[in-house]
C-alpha cells in the first residue's frame, strides 16, 4: 500500500482543489493509496492568521479559471480566525487510523469551503468529530500540529499543499500560478497532473 503524504492547511483553497482532484482520480483507477495530510499551519508559518479577503480573491480566481464546481458554500463571515484546533482534530482522527484521518481532513475542508461552516468553532468541531466517530483532540494532538510544522520545514516543505509521493515531492502540482496586477493567473497543466498522478499510484 502506498501512502501519499501531504503538508497542508485547512483554509488553503489550493489544497481543497488538489485533494479533490487526487482522490477522484484514485477512486477512478481503484488505487489503494490513502492520504496522510500533515498539518502545515500557515498562521504559524506566516506569524498571523489568514486574511479572509485574500482567500476570497484566490477562490474567485480558482472558480473562474480552474474549478467552477467547487467553493459553492464559502462564506467570508464564517471564515475561521484560526485552524489550529481543526488541524489538531485531524491529528486525533489519524490516531484512529489512516482512513479516519483522511476522512476528517476532507470533511473539514468540505465544511469550510462547500458548506460555509466555521471550522474554528468548537461546537462545529465537536459535531464533525461525532459524525465520524472520532475522539476530541487532546493536548498531544495540538502538540503534533507544531511538530508537523517543524518536520515539514526539515523535509523542505515550501507551502500548502506540498505532496510527497513515491516518485518525488511536489508543491501545488499541475498548476502554473502567477500573480498579475493583484490577481492570480492560473493555468492547469494536464500533462503535469497525469505525471503526478502516475507517480502517486505506482
Amino acid at each position: 500500500m502506498t501512502v501519499i503524504e501531504v503538508y497542508a492547511d485547512i483554509w488553503c483553497p489550493f489544497t481543497h482543489v488538489g485533494l479533490r482532484g487526487l482522490t477522484q482520480r484514485r477512486d477512478e483507477v481503484g488505487a489503494d493509496a490513502p492520504l496522510r495530510v500533515h498539518p502545515w499551519p500557515l498562521e504559524l508559518v506566516n506569524g498571523k492568521p489568514m486574511d479572509v479577503q485574500f482567500i476570497r480573491d484566490e477562490i474567485d480566481d480558482l472558480q473562474a479559471q480552474v474549478s467552477p464546481d467547487l467553493f459553492a458554500g464559502f462564506r467570508a463571515d464564517t471564515f475561521p480566525t484560526s485552524t489550529l484546533a481543526a488541524l489538531a482534530l485531524a491529528e486525533a482522527a489519524y490516531r484512529q487510523g489512516l482512513a479516519e484521518g483522511e476522512a476528517m481532513s476532507l470533511l473539514l475542508r468540505a465544511a469550510l469551503f462547500e458548506q460555509g461552516r466555521n471550522v474554528g468553532d468548537p461546537a462545529v468541531l465537536t459535531e464533525l468529530a461525532a459524525s465520524l466517530g472520532v475522539p476530541a483532540a487532546e493536548d498531544r494532538d495540538r502538540a503534533a500540529v507544531e511538530t508537523s510544522w517543524a518536520t515539514g520545514k526539515h523535509r523542505g516543505v515550501v507551502g500548502s499543499p506540498h505532496f510527497f509521493t513515491p516518485s518525488g515531492n511536489y508543491f501545488c502540482p499541475a498548476l502554473d500560478i502567477e500573480r498579475v496586477d493583484g490577481h492570480l493567473v492560473i493555468k492547469p497543466d494536464l500533462q503535469a497532473f497525469e505525471e503526478f498522478v502516475a507517480g502517486c499510484f505506482v
